[in-house]
């Protein structure tokens, strides 16, 4: 009863703050004028690739220790410069300082096991430059002005309440705050293992617009102990962090989002998938990097609202990850790759991406090959590179084992379209909205096995707060609109047979690189995706009992929990649901 009461209180707030959003937030200013950017005006590979800004995220005593850092990182209403020939454009940024806030944000570099606390700190202005859609559930006050926000640490382990609850989202200086909002500075106790997160704006309705404006950036959590025998190729110079993501721009430099949406009777503004037409990578439109014939080690995210990146690399060079040469990421994935530049006697080598848009499109659908970025081969004489791609890595952490398992649930993706037309009107995960009662209540301590049904047209990107996950299978379902019609009827998988509509079904072979424990998996439509979700901390095998099943914080208490699609527009019209994780 209490949870159905707080449910409802939840959802008359957000109610009165969708009818309160459009005095608040206003339309998007109309900063950008002019007609949108022709993208064959800028030149490719004239700016070279910058180095975001890097934070120590831990302190170091007068006598070698390692202290528990204090970060202070604001979010300013600046401009950055995406090309040479691109007027400044206004974004809003992370950074230490105004003066030093880019996009992305600055690269926070985590020490495994000693806690950073960050205060974020909003110093936005009173209204939002880019159009949103007050039709959606949306923070914003009553009465208050202010663009909301919140930081989620993507991949992080952390207390609910420094999670970045898109309920928990504030104002400059404080002056409103979400039904949820957790007080500052956030805690990360950075106790999993070695990897690449990342950190990007979360507040409800506008995650979105607020990662467009430019509210993102890199982090690290590094275990030199544990890294240093794997011998990858290390240093600044050699060990970098590729951020991309596509925008489009107008003539005077200004961001473009369309100001109307595909159903403007449903959604003034919303739009089923952002695509721009420029590709940006660090901050820069199609830029280049001087490297040496050596090995590098690249961190690849993609942090596009809903473009996928299936990259590659011209004359035969390899990602080495597995010797694939190329691979699939869609929006929020992190590929750790390793490219020998050795291999290649040619003076350049150009990324691309192949990947239609919207992911995976029409069958058989073929984009054309877009540069992402140049790499300048330079053959001048260099010291020795004693780096090394290792045969396995970390083999001390668990493996995924189904056999754990202590539930299956089955959690459905839908995509509803107006009457009459194909244009989606919003996207529900189990036939729910966002405020309805929570009904995932995983215990702490196991694992489950989720069943992920997509129903859509559309590959969707699952991502589970606080837990990791493994795909087990995906399996295609055989005469999907029969069991599509069954289930938005009665929503229930096993009463229309989802059983006999996989039987046959062609099994999709989940790639080597991505066997392992991951955050983020690519659901493919029409198909039914087996996954292992470990709600516990991921230790090494010489951990404690208590260790291997408990985290370092009471996961019961505070806000609570999300799982959503990661295309950034759906989740913005609630292709996202809370969990209660208890004991």
């Amino acid at each position: 009863m209490g949870e159905r009461r707080s449910a409802c209180l939840l959802a008359v707030a957000m109610v009165l703050l969708q009818a309160a959003a459009a005095a608040v937030l206003g339309g998007g200013e109309r900063s950008g004028g002019g007609a949108l950017l022709d993208p064959r005006r800028l030149e490719k590979f004239v700016d070279e690739l910058p180095d975001m800004p890097r934070l120590r995220g831990y302190g170091v005593t007068e006598g070698g220790a390692l202290v528990a850092g204090n970060l202070t990182i604001g979010m300013y209403d600046t401009t950055w410069k995406f090309h040479r020939d691109l007027p400044a454009t206004r974004v809003f940024a992370y950074g230490a300082s105004r003066e030093a806030a880019t996009v992305p944000g600055p690269t926070i570099e985590a020490m495994r096991g000693v806690p950073t606390h960050v205060t974020w700190a909003n110093h936005l202005p009173a209204s939002h430059f880019l159009p949103w859609d007050p039709t959606l559930a949306t923070a914003a006050a009553a009465g208050a002005r202010g663009v909301p926000t919140v930081v989620h640490l993507h991949g992080g382990v952390q207390h609910s309440s420094s999670d970045g609850h898109s309920l928990a989202w504030f104002t400059a200086g404080l002056a409103a705050t979400g039904p949820r909002f957790s007080r500052p500075p956030y805690a990360y106790p950075n106790r999993q293992p070695p990897g690449n997160l990342w950190y990007h704006d979360h507040a409800m309705g506008l995650t979105r617009v607020n990662i467009l404006a430019g509210l993102m950036g890199a982090y690290r959590v590094v275990s030199p102990g544990e890294e240093a025998p794997l011998n990858l190729p290390s240093g600044e110079a050699f060990d970098r962090n590729l951020v991309l993501f596509d925008r489009d721009f107008r003539a005077d430099g200004a961001l473009f989002m369309n100001r109307t949406g595909n159903n403007p009777d449903v959604h003034p503004q919303w739009q089923p998938e952002y695509f721009g037409s420029v590709v940006v990578v660090n901050g820069k439109a199609w830029p280049y990097l001087r490297v040496r014939r050596r090995r590098y080690r690249f961190r690849i995210l993609n942090a596009s609202n809903a473009r996928f990146f299936r990259l590659s690399l011209s004359g035969g060079l390899r990602f080495v990850h597995v010797g694939s040469d190329s691979f699939l990421v869609a929006p929020s994935e992190i590929a750790d790759v390793v490219v020998d530049f050795a291999e290649s006697s040619a003076g350049a080598a150009v990324l691309s991406n192949d990947a239609p848009a919207p992911y995976p499109g029409d069958p058989g659908d073929k984009a054309e090959p877009v540069a992402v970025m140049k790499f300048l081969i330079e053959d001048a004489a260099t010291e020795p590179d004693t780096s090394a791609v290792p045969a396995s890595l970390m083999p001390h952490y668990p493996r995924p084992d189904a056999r754990e398992a202590a539930a299956t649930r089955r959690i459905t993706m839908y995509e509803y379209t107006k009457n009459g037309t194909d244009e989606p009107t919003h996207l529900y995960l189990n036939a729910r909205s966002y405020m309805e009662p929570v009904t995932e209540t995983p215990r702490e301590g196991t694992s489950e096995v989720w069943e992920v049904i997509n129903l859509t047209d559309d590959n969707h990107p699952l991502h589970v707060h606080l837990a990791l996950f493994a795909v087990l299978e995906q399996r295609s379902l055989r005469r999907v609109d029969e069991f599509r019609d069954c289930m938005v009827r009665r929503n229930d998988a096993g009463a229309c047979g989802m059983g006999r509509h996989l039987a046959g079904g062609r099994r999709h072979v989940v790639p080597p690189q991505e066997r392992g424990w991951k955050n983020v998996f690519k659901v493919r439509p029409s198909a039914v995706t087996r996954i292992l979700v470990r709600f516990k901390p991921l230790a090494s095998d010489d951990a404690s009992p208590e260790e291997d099943s408990r985290f370092p914080f009471d996961v019961t208490t505070g806000p609570g929990y999300v799982y959503h699609c990661h295309i950034l527009d759906h989740e913005d019209n609630e292709m996202m649901r809370p969990m209660k994780i208890v004991r």
